[in-house]
């Protein structure tokens, strides 16, 4: 199939000029008038009239990996592994908890990956294969600053903001009148920095929970004797370094190991280098940390009453109904009488409503297997003229996965393997799909880490020697547990 190089009207982007150093690539873009085909392959799943809700800022993404041979796989291919039915497929018949069996892993940790996910990275350009990375523009700045809860601040985004009390960002109501909901217009949609936080409820609520914490700083901050002279100011800063500290001390570890977090903290980044300002690996975005999609659960229970599927049952855009408010004891370890309900395993199948996404989410499509998540995520690496997974596991100085542990010889594949599927296989072959291997863990931990260590107005590069101070259940520390119980959730 042939793709062809288009874009969203309201996007207008092509590359002036791209300048590559050493690993990096940075492009300067203007407008130009373009028009988009269903055939093109988008970056993010998302409604379609929600792709051009937020302004472009200047951005760049670039390789972590540059001058390995690139792994061109056959579209047809790639369509056999993708599509309804195929191998990547967990099929409508396996249940949830048989992936999960046992794995560590609440189902709320891939819904707050998707949180960074969409903090970091907004691309929306429409890629025909071998794409330059110069026509690749991040609406987001590569940063875990909540950019895409406080957006441009109460004089940016005002709408965003109470307007009788702008140190406080605004929340909506559920039809019984709590304060559980994103704001949202008369037409339902979400008025927040990033509209792909309200395509599914969990992630809906993860949002509300974050504006919810931001909010409660604020009240805690004035009820001090010695109030800061910019509660906003402070407010944010801590809700930024609580939310890092999580990342980096909480959600790492269950990621990619605690020894690997501090080998990167302790001894520095080997392989995400850059000078003067960070970029966005598409290793990264494009390949390693697309193995949540892995971990998606086909139906979720989100409270006592109320369980449905990911999609169509959870998809938002609308109000919430106090029916369907998240009980956060079903995502988090937060009772120990209730355990929560697990992630799936990472075992490079996607749950079938994943496979078949409704045509709100996607639009409308030529081939059935672009309503496919997975042919998408495929599709995507091919676009950006990726190396394989076993590449870069030699560049890694890591042992490569066998024919064996890859599993696609079955099933007629020949040649080396896509990144994104190679890292979810890495984690099922060599941690039973617990945690990302090292290849995949290495390029998540080093471009999070290297993120943080690179933004002067993060706790790592600010202040590395800070630990928490807000109140949690131990003194300097703080978890999601305590983000959502000082938030008043839980």
């Amino acid at each position: 199939m042939t793709l062809r190089r288009t874009m969203r009207a309201q996007d207008h982007i092509v590359a002036l000029a791209v300048r590559q150093k050493d690993t990096t690539l940075m492009s300067q873009t203007t407008s130009t008038p373009s028009q988009a085909t269903p055939q093109a392959t988008q970056s993010c799943v998302i409604a379609p009239h929600l792709k051009d809700a937020v302004t472009a800022t200047s951005g760049k993404y670039g390789r972590m990996f540059a001058g390995l041979p690139i792994n061109d796989c056959a579209p047809d291919d790639l369509r056999a592994l993708g599509r309804s039915g195929a191998l990547l497929d967990a099929q409508r018949d396996t249940p949830d908890d048989a992936s999960a069996q046992a794995a560590p892993t609440a189902a709320g940790w891939p819904i707050f990956g998707q949180f960074i996910a969409h903090n970091i990275t907004a691309d929306r350009s429409l890629l025909q294969a071998h794409a330059s990375l110069g026509e690749l523009r991040n609406f987001r700045s590569p940063s875990l600053n909540l950019e895409s809860l406080y957006g441009a601040g109460s004089s940016g985004n005002p709408y965003m903001y109470d307007r009788f009390d702008t140190d406080k960002l605004i929340l909506g109501l559920t039809d019984s009148g709590a304060e559980r909901d994103l704001p949202r217009n008369t037409q339902g949609t979400a008025i927040i920095g990033d509209p792909r936080n309200d395509v599914h409820l969990p992630i809906s609520q993860l949002h509300v929970a974050i504006i919810a914490f931001h909010n409660a700083i604020v009240n805690w901050l004035r009820a001090q004797a010695d109030s800061p002279p910019s509660v906003f100011a402070e407010a944010q800063r801590l809700a930024r370094w609580h939310y890092q500290w999580i990342t980096v001390h909480e959600y790492l570890p269950l990621l990619v190991g605690a020894d690997l977090v501090e080998d990167v903290l302790t001894h520095g980044r080997r392989f995400y280098q850059f000078e003067d300002q960070p970029y966005i690996p598409v290793e990264f975005s494009d390949g390693a940390y697309r193995f949540g999609h892995s971990q998606i659960r086909t139906e979720y229970q989100l409270n006592d009453h109320t369980s449905g599927r990911i999609f169509p049952d959870l998809m938002c855009g609308c109000q919430t109904t106090q029916a369907r408010v998240v009980d956060w004891r079903y995502f988090f370890d937060l009772d120990p009488a209730r355990p929560p309900q697990s992630s799936r395993r990472i075992d490079a199948r996607l749950v079938h409503p994943l496979i078949q996404l409704p045509e709100a989410i996607v639009g409308a499509t030529e081939t059935p297997e672009q309503a496919s998540l997975a042919y998408r995520d495929l599709q995507r690496g091919r676009a950006l003229d990726m190396p394989s997974g076993e590449e870069i596991a030699r560049a890694m100085g890591v042992a490569p996965l066998s024919a064996e542990e890859v599993g696609l010889g079955a099933h007629g594949w020949q040649g080396e393997t896509p990144l994104w599927y190679y890292v979810m296989r890495e984690a099922a072959a060599r941690e039973d799909g617990v945690r990302l291997g090292a290849v995949g863990g290495r390029i998540v931990a080093e471009v999070l880490i290297g993120l943080l260590e690179a933004d002067p107005t993060a706790y790592l590069a600010s202040d590395p020697q800070w630990r928490p101070t807000l109140p949690g259940a131990k003194a300097g520390d703080f978890r999601i547990a305590d983000l959502l119980r000082f938030a008043g959730l839980a």
